[in-house]
């Protein structure tokens, strides 16, 4: 049973592929419209990273939601290293706790109408020794969103992690690929054509956004499509 009504779980075909951005863009947009919406993502790394445009993830997606929480309850675990989870909390002595990740998101839950879950790189990435992002994705039971970059290689990642999500178990309700260029090359267009043909999933794109127009890029994804796939595991 999923541990949310509506929700969605958004993960990417691999780190840095923007699934951060389209996590908040959908935040901020249901936020817009009215909705209660609540966030969390079990864990992140790279703190002792710094950008000058975006903030950490959790502080990201605590700003685009809507529940009032803070940036720590969106993220129960937090690392400076910008490594896999499972070694960030090793270099740090600790060890990420699946009773604790499972709490946390259920906490979340219950702070919104609608919860928004972001994962951490790809779905095969450890959270700890023998938890994957997968099995964290499979206890929270929400249909699952990947996102996409646009350029090579793009086809088989994206159609791997959909493999992914369906041999969990879990339903794929889409790919967003982004950032979407204003024009697009004919390989873009392409590969966006090919996923949608060889996976039947709606392929969406996002353009680049910046911090302060995530409502407006979310604004122009088929949310509400993605939200009406019954929850829970196939």
């Amino acid at each position: 049973m999923a541990i949310a009504d509506r929700g969605i779980f958004v993960t990417g075909t691999d780190t840095g592929v923007g699934k951060s951005i389209v996590a908040a863009s959908i935040c901020a947009a249901l936020a817009s419209r009215g909705e209660r919406v609540a966030a969390f993502k079990p864990a992140v790394s790279g703190l002792d990273e710094s950008s000058d445009l975006w903030p950490p993830d959790h502080e990201l997606l605590a700003a685009a939601a809507s529940a009032g929480q803070s940036a720590d309850e969106v993220a129960p675990y937090r690392f400076g290293a910008a490594v896999s989870p499972h070694l960030a909390a090793e270099m740090e002595g600790i060890e990420v706790e699946p009773d604790r990740l499972r709490s946390s998101a259920e906490a979340a839950a219950g702070r919104g109408d609608v919860l928004i879950v972001e994962g951490v790189g790809g779905l095969l990435v450890p959270l700890s020794p023998g938890y994957l992002v997968r099995d964290f994705a499979v206890d929270v039971g929400l249909p699952v969103l990947i996102a996409a970059s646009p350029g090579l290689g793009t086809i088989n990642h994206t159609l791997l992690s959909i493999e992914a999500v369906l041999a969990a178990g879990l339903s794929p309700v889409g790919v967003v690929i982004t950032p979407w260029p204003a024009e697009p090359t004919e390989l873009e267009r392409s590969n966006r054509h090919t996923v949608a043909g060889l996976s039947g999933l709606e392929v969406s794109t996002l353009s680049v956004v910046l911090p302060d127009s995530l409502a407006e890029g979310g604004g122009s994804l088929p949310i509400e499509t993605w939200l009406s796939e019954p929850v829970g595991r196939n």
